[in-house]
């Protein structure tokens, strides 16, 4: 069960403004209680780190992974033009 509490004008704003940053660097929505209790919680050494806190996990392929998916590529010799990418996407 979620208690409300009573904030200042000032600390309401701040949320707010952590709120847009966060949505504009991460895509990602959050809430004001979600906000709080991630502040609350666990500790951060910089808003920066905050809002990392909030980005999606992601782990890029290894060199070794990305040689390995290049490798399964192979030339048919055909050289593509774009228009001819395009007639075969828009039926031109």
């Amino acid at each position: 069960m979620a208690t409300s509490i009573k904030v200042t004008d000032a600390t309401k704003s701040r949320l707010e403004e952590l709120q847009a940053e966060i949505r504009l660097e991460t895509g990602t929505n959050v809430t004001q209680q979600e906000l709080l209790e991630r502040i609350v919680t666990d500790s951060y050494e910089s808003k920066d780190e905050l809002i990392d806190s909030f980005r999606d996990e992601f782990e890029p392929l290894s060199a070794e992974e990305i040689d390995q998916w290049l490798s399964e590529t192979v030339s048919s010799g055909v050289e593509t033009a774009e228009a001819d990418i395009d007639d075969v996407l828009y039926d031109e």
